[in-house]
C-alpha cells in the first residue's frame, strides 16, 4: 500500500471531520491524554445545528469546548466512564452530566457488546509510522474496542504523543481509519503528584514494611499511592516489578533508582506493564519508543486472573472513607460523584489471589480543617448515597498513619476494633459508641 497517497486521500480539515456527526449521534472523545482538542473545538462550532449528541469521555484532562458553548446540554450530553476534575466543574456549572458505573476490566466488552453502537470515534494518535500505523499513546486502555464498534473512525494527529510500544492493540492502521485530521500538536496533559505530606509519609512506610525484594507493584491513583512509590524509589529494595493499569512519575524513578527490573514477575518479565499513563514530562519521555514498557488493553492489565499470576503482588490504592464493617468507598462523597471505580475492584481482588500477594487501601484517618476540626474517614456506616466500591468481602489491609489492619477472615466485631485502632485519636471513643449501638462491639475489647 502507498501509505503518502492514502494519508493525504484521508487527509481533512477538522471542521470538514466533524460534518459526519449527526443529531442523536453516540461519539468517542478518546482517553485521557488521548481526548482530541481540534476536533472538539471543530465540533462546538456546531451546537446551533445539533441536538442530543452523546460523548463518551475517560478522565477528560481539559476544558472541553462543546461543554462551554452548551451549559444546557441541548446539543451535547457528556458521559463519562470515570470522573476527572474538569469533570466535577462541568457538574458543577450545572450541565447534565451522566457516569457510567464500571469494573475497568471489563469495559472492553461493554463497548464491544453493550452500549449503543458508536456512530464516530475520534481519537488523538501519535503520527503514522512507515508501516502505516497510528499508535495511540499512552492510553491503550478500550481504544482498540473503541475503533472496532464505531462506524466512522477519525483520527487527531499529535506528534507530541509519545509512541508507546505494546503488548497488542496499541494501535490502529491507516487502512482502519476513515479521516485524518493534522491537529496543533497540543501538549500532553501535566499531572504532576502533589508533594507527600507527613500523613502520606507515615503511610509509606508502614505499606513498605510489608514489601519485599521481588514483589510486583501496582499503584493506584492518587498522592498518597505515588509518594509511596516514591518511598520505594528511596529504599533498599532489589528486583520489584510492574504490572498495573496506571504508569505514573513513580516507576521512573523507581526504575532509575534500580529498584525496578521486573526480573522476577511471572509474566511479561522484565517489562513494566501498564494500559494507561499520567504524569509529567519526565514520563512521557521516559516511555517513548521504550522496550521496557509495555502498554496493553485494560482487559489484560486488570484483569484478577491475569494480574494475580504474578507472584508477590502489591497492590496499592486510595479510599475516601470506609466504615466499621470493612466497606470502601473511593468514588463519591454522599451522592456527590467524584471519580469512579476505575480499577481499584481489579487489583483487590487480584492482591489476594496472587501467590503471596497483599492489597492495600490507604488514606489519612482524618480531614483536618484550618481551625482542627477533626472530620474522621473511618466511620459508623457510609454516608447516604455512598458508594461501596469494594465490598466488605473483598477488601483486605487498610492503612492510615496510626496503623494497619487486615480484615480478611475478621468478623464483624474484629473488624471494628482493628479499624478504630487505626482511625484519629479524637474520634474512637465516639466511633466505639456507634459501634456498640450497630452491635458490633464487645465490651470486652480494649484499645491498645
Amino acid at each position: 500500500m502507498n501509505y503518502a497517497k492514502e494519508y493525504q486521500s484521508r487527509l481533512v480539515t477538522a471542521d470538514q471531520a466533524v460534518k459526519v456527526v449527526k443529531s442523536g449521534d453516540w461519539i468517542d472523545y478518546g482517553e485521557f491524554c488521548g481526548q482530541v482538542r481540534d476536533l472538539d473545538q471543530a465540533l462546538a462550532k456546531r451546537k446551533d445545528e445539533l441536538t442530543d449528541v452523546k460523548i463518551w469521555s475517560t478522565v477528560n484532562p481539559y476544558p472541553t469546548a462543546v461543554n462551554e458553548v452548551d451549559p444546557t446540554g441541548e446539543s451535547f450530553v457528556w458521559h463519562s466512564w470515570h470522573v476527572s476534575g474538569a469533570d466535577r466543574k462541568i457538574a458543577k456549572a450545572g450541565k447534565p452530566f451522566y457516569y457510567s458505573p464500571i469494573k475497568y476490566s471489563e469495559v472492553p466488552r461493554y463497548i464491544r457488546e453493550r452500549i449503543e453502537p458508536l456512530d464516530v470515534a475520534m481519537i488523538q494518535v501519535a503520527p503514522i509510522d512507515k508501516k502505516g500505523f497510528f499508535n495511540f499513546g499512552p492510553q491503550c486502555s478500550f481504544t482498540r474496542a473503541v475503533c472496532d464498534r464505531a462506524k466512522i473512525v477519525i483520527v487527531e494527529v499529535n506528534d507530541k504523543q509519545p509512541r508507546c510500544l505494546g503488548g497488542y492493540e496499541e494501535g490502529i492502521h491507516i487502512s482502519e481509519v476513515d479521516y485524518i485530521v493534522e491537529g496543533s500538536n497540543h501538549p500532553l496533559a501535566l499531572v504532576p503528584a502533589p508533594p507527600p505530606t507527613e500523613v502520606d509519609n507515615k503511610v509509606a512506610a508502614l505499606i513498605l514494611e510489608e514489601i519485599t525484594d521481588g514483589c510486583c507493584i501496582q499503584l493506584g491513583i492518587g498522592g498518597m499511592p505515588n509518594a509511596i512509590g516514591m518511598a520505594i524509589a528511596e529504599s533498599n529494595l532489589k528486583d520489584l516489578g510492574c504490572h498495573t493499569e496506571m504508569l505514573v512519575d513513580a516507576y521512573v524513578y523507581m526504575y532509575e533508582a534500580g529498584r525496578l527490573t521486573g526480573k522476577r514477575k511471572n509474566i511479561d518479565p522484565g517489562k513494566m506493564v501498564y494500559t494507561f499513563a499520567l504524569g509529567t514530562e519526565i514520563l512521557y519521555d521516559f516511555i517513548d519508543d521504550n522496550p521496557v514498557c509495555a502498554t496493553y488493553p485494560v482487559n489484560y492489565t486488570n484483569k484478577p486472573a491475569v494480574a494475580a499470576l504474578n507472584d508477590n503482588l502489591i497492590t496499592i490504592n486510595n479510599s475516601i472513607e470506609i466504615d466499621l464493617y470493612g466497606q470502601v468507598n473511593a468514588e463519591s462523597s454522599g451522592i456527590r460523584h467524584i471519580s469512579g471505580t476505575g480499577g481499584q475492584l481489579d487489583f483487590v481482588l487480584a492482591g489476594w489471589e496472587s501467590k503471596g500477594g497483599k492489597s492495600f487501601i490507604c488514606m489519612p484517618s482524618a480531614n483536618i480543617s484550618p481551625e482542627g476540626q477533626v472530620q474522621t474517614r473511618i466511620v459508623p456506616t457510609l454516608a447516604p448515597g455512598g458508594i461501596v466500591t469494594d465490598p466488605r468481602s473483598v477488601a483486605d489491609y487498610v492503612v492510615t498513619e496510626y496503623g494497619k489492619y487486615a480484615m480478611k477472615g475478621m468478623s464483624v466485631w474484629q473488624r471494628a476494633e482493628g479499624l478504630i485502632n487505626i482511625a484519629h485519636p479524637a474520634v474512637r471513643d465516639d466511633l466505639i459508641k456507634a459501634a456498640t449501638a450497630q452491635g458490633i462491639w464487645r465490651r470486652s475489647n480494649r484499645l491498645a
